[in-house]
């Protein structure tokens, strides 16, 4: 795969600037070292809240959280942040919530999930159902699902699981989501290599997320794509990068809603790469996207389809 071609000195350069985040004997480091290493590596990033957002933390059921408001909101995103289960939390995307929370109106609440190997799954799915439950009884007006990575996998879990059990959920925006598609065909082969994401750094997540002696049924709550039944979900807008290998699953995950009857729209992104929404005030491409991730998410909260 030429990549020197398909991506732009931009993201070469926000590459770069991800790369010397990490320690050359970053694969041999503990999983707590790795989660200070990502930590870091945000921070790097970080960009300023907004000056109209303030934000309080607390706990949703012993769930920790952080509520992002500006004005007096009507609507309420839930946000799930990426990761791979393993790392990230409330601050490794904490002004990607702000701005969310700045650009739409909404209000943002991040969900500070249970991390693997520590908590395998269910944990993290069980921590974002019991957030999304607790905002059905402590707010009014409905709910935007919202997560990038991993978080956009949690997300997808709610809203299936969530089917016949409210009708607050009214839209899901996922961001480069790993829904548990095929590792042996497509992108994941085309882009097993990729900057940012490998093949191999997938199935590590997957391994050390997976509970030991877990049968091969499907589980949707851990592997979306797995589900029998499509039928029932809010709309979707799927936003993938060109040059990931979880880029398919996106795809795919439409196409299923489509079949099903439902609404679903997906954004793929040239010459972007995982983990790509840190690099949305240094990289023009990057830049589009997030104000097309903003756009549809205001969109999906207000009942608005602008996608046919």
């Amino acid at each position: 795969m030429n990549y020197e071609r398909l991506i732009d000195e931009e993201t070469w350069a926000f590459i770069r600037k991800t790369g010397e985040c990490y320690p050359d004997d970053a694969v041999d480091l503990s999983i707590e070292e790795q989660r200070k290493v990502y930590d870091a590596m945000a921070a790097e990033f970080r960009a300023a809240r907004p000056d109209a957002v303030t934000c309080e933390d607390r706990t949703a059921e012993g769930v920790p959280i952080r509520i992002y408001t500006a004005g007096e909101p009507g609507y309420t995103v839930m946000f799930c942040h990426g990761g791979g289960f393993v790392v990230g939390g409330l601050e490794s995307h904490d002004d990607v919530c702000a701005e969310i929370c700045a650009q739409t109106g909404y209000r943002v609440v991040a969900v500070d999930y249970r991390l693997a190997p520590e908590h395998k799954h269910p944990a993290a799915f069980e921590d974002a159902w019991t957030v999304c439950e607790w905002l059905q009884h402590s707010y009014e007006g409905d709910i935007v699902l919202v997560g990038d990575s991993a978080g956009a996998n949690l997300c997808a879990a709610v809203a299936h699981y969530a089917r016949g059990r409210t009708s607050r959920i009214v839209g899901q925006v996922l961001i480069y989501g790993a829904f548990g598609g095929d590792i042996n065909a497509g992108s994941y082969l085309e882009h097993a290599h990729a900057p940012m994401l490998t093949r191999d750094d997938i199935l590590f997540y997957g391994d050390i997320r997976r509970p030991e002696g877990q049968g091969t049924d499907p589980d949707p709550t851990m592997a979306p794509l797995s589900d029998t039944d499509f039928s029932g979900l809010p709309a979707t807008v799927l936003v993938s990068a060109d040059c990931d290998p979880v880029r398919d699953d996106s795809r795919d995950y439409r196409d299923k809603i489509l079949e099903a009857g439902g609404k679903a729209h997906w954004i793929n992104e040239p010459g972007l790469v995982h983990g790509y929404l840190r690099a949305r005030h240094s990289v023009g491409r990057a830049r589009d996207s997030f104000e097309r991730i903003s756009v549809a998410v205001e969109a999906l909260g207000q009942g608005v389809w602008p996608y046919d």
